[in-house]
């Protein structure tokens, strides 16, 4: 491995998923954790990463005229890392039938249970959210609506009850506006964790992402063993180098 380049591609995937490839925004994450001492199990992963956007290049994001209201979309995989056992927190915020925001990675510190970890995703989320508000602002268009969107009714009543903060003194609480919604229809899941292939096709529809079905129908669709390789593979892989 000490003769691949294995920065490079991965610099350039995060440069693909950042501009309009949210559906790879979790899998580019995993392999961006060992820029410093890959392993081959990761370069393998990488590979198969070129290839799904080789066979899927004409996918694209596309915005039509629908609903004009930023709708935000949050999810979090409690202890995700095999390695630190810190979080992985992802949100997607869509505006006229697209996704316009997103973004997957580890939380700093390690949570100390699943209402922490989802309300720090939240939160981020809603970060995010008011800023693309100011933002549409001051292009003009008025959004005064603020609405996440997430599967947890413990995180929503701990937002809307402020009884409960000297429970969390170690968490900044502040004034969210959440709903509850179906897993099925979170749309940030494709943020965080492994999923379905159907789901992973529904998922990008609802970003916006024009999805060509036959990709689907071939079969070439092997994502989530890809990923899951990964995961298992990187603890055996710091535990050698220990």
């Amino acid at each position: 491995m000490s003769k691949v380049l294995y920065s490079f591609p991965v610099g350039s995937l995060m440069y693909t998923m950042i501009c309009t490839r949210p559906d790879i925004a979790y899998v580019v994450g995993v392999v961006s954790r060992f820029l410093s001492n890959p392993g081959k199990e990761h370069w393998n992963v990488v590979k198969w990463i070129l290839r799904y956007l080789r066979e899927t290049a004409k996918w694209c994001l596309c915005f039509v005229n629908g609903d004009s209201m930023l709708l935000g979309y949050a999810d979090e995989n409690m202890a995700g890392d095999v390695n630190s056992r810190k979080s992985t927190s992802g949100y997607l915020i869509t505006f006229v039938g697209g996704a316009v925001s997103w973004q997957s990675k580890l939380q700093k510190y390690i949570a100390l249970s699943i209402i922490e970890v989802e309300y720090i995703t939240a939160a981020e989320a809603f970060k995010e959210r008011l800023w693309m508000k100011k933002f549409l602002n001051d292009l003009g268009h008025d959004v005064d609506d603020y609405l996440v969107n997430c599967d947890n009714q413990s995180v929503i009543h701990l937002a809307k009850n402020p009884m409960f903060h000297s429970r969390f003194r170690h968490m900044y609480i502040c004034k969210l506006k959440l709903k509850k919604i179906h897993t099925d229809f979170k749309l940030s899941d494709i943020m965080t964790k492994t999923i379905p292939t159907k789901r992973v096709k529904d998922h990008c529809q609802g970003a916006g992402i024009v999805v060509h079905t036959n990709y689907f129908e071939r079969g070439r669709f092997v994502g989530n063993s890809s990923i899951i390789k990964v995961d298992s593979h990187s603890s055996e892989h710091a535990n050698s180098n220990t």
